[in-house]
């Protein structure tokens, strides 16, 4: 076998225009024996089948890359649970765009590696503007904030307790019992004390509550608020948690993981007033902002409060070097190797600016409170409450937790609709987790016909699928056709803005989409029939 070639440099390009129709056709293949939102039969039948359509994954002789990749990508497509799909809606899992993904391909492609500037040189220039600008939203009248990039809210809010630690010693962190586990994780790592939970019976933090364990304490106090938990989507009251802050002489972290990318919509901002007054603030792109894992970001007012990750490595930032002017990056996170996922981010912000940003966030909002109207007009479901982002929490009027925790199941392993859980007033709660801009009034009203029919008779459908189709077709995917270049023979690979036949052609832009050579590995609930073919 030759040498494989490399992905950089001048020749790069054209050694990955054919590997790059191969995974898109593999993609749109696994995506059409997938045949909905996730594949059916749970995980006994597809665990089995994944590992048969890729066993072995060591061979004694390679197969080549163009088979490796049909046959990997065709799997995992065919195995996924597709947030593209509008019925996957159960987790903070968002589907994202398409120019995010194409930028993360460079990002992979010139793999610079963001811990040092010899590694990274355009990449860590564009990563300080990045970042720069993104903590300019969050702190508008401070001199010089800055941010710094991360895996997501977990780390960021890991980095936010570290920088409070490194200022006050082992501080005390109090959070509503309605926060990210990751605070308490956090806190266990860092050895400091398990964080004092204040109670959120209406789900955001009860003021009165928080008032009464900051006159208790008598130690270095941090406070966590939420802007948008993972159960309800609920913010709490920024701005009066701020004011007991100041009055006690605590400090204050957002966890605005969720919530934070409101800040781009002039309709919706207003739900995080009081933001700007935190000590650190975590926000998370690959939430409501459309990237591909990992996205996060933690910002603080003023560049100095990250002074306390700075490190020293001889072979990364030499004092000389520093001083010689080269940048020193080892302080931009806790990480040494790391991809420059500032790239797809600035890629995002600049090709559809605030204007287009805020049009993506209004519509998910928008859909998320059609699916409450919905819920209220139907007799046979229960809403917990209007979404204050995009969560929605349901469930079928009169039924038990068992009932509803039956439904949920039996949704997965039928391959009809991935919802999440949620506990809210002592009761076990479906919930669906919008994020999804293309989601249409249809697909929310065949939901939740799948919610109500599957409620009245939970525990009976074929999960099997039929003998010889996708397992069969997994085992020996069709043979990718021969290409030069990804556009010009693979619909997926057009641009948004591209004005061709495969605007018309719903199977040629959406993999959920059918048409007659569709393969479905297991029979599809009829669908509503008002619900359209157009693609989503």
């Amino acid at each position: 076998m030759p040498t494989p070639p490399l992905a950089g440099g001048l020749a790069g390009p054209a050694a990955l225009r054919p590997l790059i129709d191969t995974v898109l056709t593999a993609l749109h293949d696994g995506a059409a024996l997938r045949g909905g939102p996730l594949p059916a039969g749970g995980p006994d039948t597809v665990t089995p089948r994944t590992r048969t359509a890729t066993h072995p994954l060591i061979p004694d002789h390679g197969t080549g890359p163009h088979h490796a990749l049909r046959s990997l990508v065709t799997a995992l497509a065919a195995g996924a649970a597709d947030p593209a799909h509008p019925h996957c809606a159960a987790h903070l899992h968002t589907p994202p765009l398409a120019l995010a993904a194409a930028a993360d391909l460079a990002a992979s492609a010139l793999n610079p590696s963001m811990d040092s500037w010899d590694q990274a040189p355009a990449a860590s220039a564009l990563e300080a503007d990045l970042t720069t600008a993104l903590a300019a939203e969050i702190y508008p009248h401070t001199p010089s904030p800055d941010a710094v990039i991360t895996t997501g809210g977990t780390e960021a809010n890991q980095l936010a307790l570290l920088l409070a630690r490194e200022r006050h010693g082992p501080v005390q962190t109090i959070c509503g019992t309605n926060a990210h586990h990751s605070i308490t994780r956090a806190a266990w790592l860092l050895g400091l004390p398990e964080p004092v939970a204040v109670p959120a019976p209406t789900g955001t933090l009860d003021l009165a509550a928080l008032d009464e364990v900051l006159t208790e304490l008598h130690r270095p106090l941090l406070v966590v608020a939420t802007a948008g938990t993972t159960d309800t989507g609920a913010i709490d009251s920024l701005d009066a948690i701020a004011d007991l802050c100041a009055t006690h002489g605590a400090e204050l972290h957002i966890d605005a993981a969720y919530g934070g990318p409101l800040l781009f919509s002039p309709a919706h901002r207003t739900l995080l007033h009081g933001l700007d007054r935190a000590h650190s603030v975590t926000l998370d792109l690959h939430k409501l902002g459309w990237q591909p894992a990992s996205a996060g970001l933690l910002a603080v007012p003023e560049r100095h409060h990250l002074a306390p990750l700075h490190h020293h490595a001889p072979y990364l930032n030499a004092d000389d070097d520093t001083e010689a002017g080269l940048p020193d990056l080892l302080g931009r996170s806790l990480r040494t190797t790391r991809r420059p996922d500032a790239l797809k981010i600035a890629v995002t912000l600049q090709a559809l600016g605030r204007t287009g940003l805020a049009d993506l966030i209004d519509r998910t909002l928008a859909t998320a409170h059609h699916l409450a109207d919905l819920v209220t007009k139907n007799p046979a479901l229960d809403l917990y409450d209007r979404p204050t982002i995009s969560t929605v929490l349901l469930r079928p009027t009169g039924a038990d937790d068992h009932t509803v925790a039956t439904v949920r199941r039996t949704l997965l392993q039928r391959g009809h609709a991935v919802l999440g859980r949620a506990h809210a007033e002592g009761r076990l709660w479906l919930k669906v987790t919008l994020l999804n801009p293309h989601t249409t009034p249809q697909d929310l009203q065949a939901l939740l016909d799948l919610i109500t029919d599957t409620t009245t008779d939970p525990l009976t459908g074929n999960t099997d699928l039929p003998a010889g189709t996708a397992t069969d077709l997994l085992t020996h995917p069709p043979a990718t056709p021969a290409a030069t270049h990804p556009t010009a023979t693979h619909p997926t690979a057009t641009d948004s803005t591209a004005t061709d036949s495969t605007a018309t052609d719903p199977t040629a832009t959406d993999p959920t989409a059918t048409d007659s050579t569709a393969i479905h590995p297991t029979p599809r609930p009829t669908p509503h029939p008002t619900e359209s073919d157009t693609p989503r």
